[in-house]
């Protein structure tokens, strides 16, 4: 209880004192993206730099229930599938200080208490809502995260900023992914800059990170797992996407010293086209460049926005040490070793003032899966929906996607997606096909400065009908999960 009885003491004194203050000077968008309105202005002395600074705070709620198609346990009684249900309630204290010759600091405090229906043993258990919890802390019984998630020194000089420290950073392989209650952020230092017209040029160099159910910061691509102890897996890179193969203790004995390098250069200075250019790499182990364009057409009333992008992966290494799956499992991959790969996607959104609807498919080689534990998704913005992973080897994905804004109901905004995905039924280390249905509701009331937003999934699959030669079965995918989540800025 102590994360939330600090946060809660906090953001008790900031509502006071921004009582008066009917103007919220940051918002969220619907994907949880965090946004400045009003940032604090340039001054002449230290004194002012602190006492022009400004405050951002958030309250937060957020609560998971989660149902199987089939709960399983192991012969030996343990369980690997368990229906559960977990919330969370906490929020962040943001200072950002007023910038003095250009320089300038930040600090982000954010608190999570959560309490869910299964023991402290099988925190392991907990899937969508394990974002609320630090699953290492839960085995000691402390069911709370506190982090100083954000604190970086920045310097500003007209349109290109330097940031050094621990800091959000959205690109297309590494995002804040703020869905639960705690931003994935990194510890580094980025450059930001749009010094040329119509160019925005983003890089960044990391050597650690947090994802948004660590109390601390860890490494950007090792897995912690010792091959023994169950909590070593939660000590280092252990998200959903993180290659199960590349251990932290074979990179230390080969020497090497996981670092995420990242350039992305976003391009409009066509009328209608964005371009959109990529460049992500651990030094000595993967690297991956990614091209992007969308153009936007007017077809009578409707706009139509084409959009391609392709994604080339180039093993430097990791393919020897971990394999070509992310779960280590290898039979069916046309060379084990190699984490080679390209990804195709293709998209077509038709908008007409509140309403947009998408098609959109992905395609993955039959090489070696896509690697992408940064919270960032290969196949964001065209086939992935809630909580699924389908840049696995020989995947073929199609959706289509509904967003509407009513106007009868003032910022009132639904989202739907329908996703048909065709995972290889030949490699092991990949699930069995499944269906997804996902229906997304949210509702922002901008004088109270909050936001609620309902999530729901409903997951259909084969029920293990893919049985190898070896006798194993694929587990059945199904499952249905609920979110809700509500937010108070001030």
């Amino acid at each position: 209880m102590r994360a939330i009885q600090i946060i809660a003491a906090l953001l008790t004194l900031l509502v006071t004192a921004e009582a008066e203050n009917q103007n919220c000077k940051h918002n969220i968008r619907c994907n949880m993206m965090h946004n400045y309105y009003e940032l604090p202005p340039e001054v002449t002395n230290i004194k002012e730099m602190f006492s022009e600074g400004m405050y951002y705070g958030r309250v937060r709620m957020n609560s998971f229930g989660y149902q199987w198609g089939e709960e399983l346990s192991l012969p030996n009684g343990l369980d690997i599938r368990k229906d559960h249900r977990v919330a969370a309630l906490g929020g962040s204290l943001i200072y950002k200080s007023a910038y003095l010759n250009g320089f300038s600091f930040m600090a982000g405090l954010y608190g999570s208490q959560a309490q869910g229906n299964l023991d402290d043993t099988e925190g392991y258990l907990y899937k969508a809502g394990k974002g609320t919890l630090n699953r290492e802390d839960l085995l000691e019984g402390k069911s709370s995260i506190l982090s100083l998630a954000e604190g970086y020194l920045e310097y500003k000089y007209e349109k290109t900023s330097l940031r050094a420290g621990r800091q959000i950073f959205e690109s297309f392989l590494t995002k804040s992914n703020d869905t639960k209650m705690i931003p994935n952020t990194f510890e580094g230092v980025t450059l930001h800059t749009n010094e040329i017209k119509n160019i925005d040029l983003n890089l960044a160099y990391f050597h650690k990170q947090k994802l948004r159910d660590h109390s601390n910061f860890h490494s950007v691509f090792a897995y912690g797992y010792d091959g023994q102890n169950l909590d070593s897996v939660f000590t280092e890179n252990d998200d959903s996407a993180m290659h199960r193969g590349i251990l932290k203790t074979e990179l230390d004995r080969q020497g090497i010293k996981d670092r995420l390098l990242v350039v992305e250069l976003r391009h409009t200075a066509i009328d209608n086209l964005m371009l959109l250019a990529n460049y992500t790499a651990v030094p000595d182990l993967i690297a991956s460049v990614m091209m992007q364009a969308d153009y936007r057409f007017e077809v009578g009333v409707w706009s139509v926005i084409p959009g391609l992008r392709y994604m080339q992966q180039f093993d430097q290494g990791a393919g020897a040490i971990g394999g070509a799956n992310l779960q280590t499992v290898t039979q069916g991959y046309n060379n084990p070793e190699s984490l080679d790969s390209d990804m195709f996607a293709a998209r077509v959104d038709v908008v007409q003032d509140a309403f947009k609807l998408r098609f959109a498919m992905t395609q993955i080689a039959d090489k070696g899966d896509l690697v992408a534990p940064w919270r960032g998704f290969p196949t964001a913005g065209f086939t992935r929906a809630m909580a699924q992973y389908n840049w696995y080897a020989n995947t073929k994905s199609y959706m289509v996607q509904l967003d509407y804004e009513f106007e009868f109901v003032e910022n009132l905004k639904i989202l739907s997606r329908y996703v048909i995905q065709d995972f290889d039924d030949h490699k092991e280390g990949v699930q069995a096909d499944s269906n997804v249905f996902t229906f997304d509701i949210a509702k922002r009331f901008e004088d109270a400065h909050m936001i609620f937003k309902t999530r729901y999934a409903h997951v259909t699959g084969k029920a293990g009908d893919i049985v190898f030669e070896d006798g194993f079965r694929k587990l059945n995918p199904s499952y249905d999960e609920i979110r809700f989540e509500i937010n108070y800025l001030f």
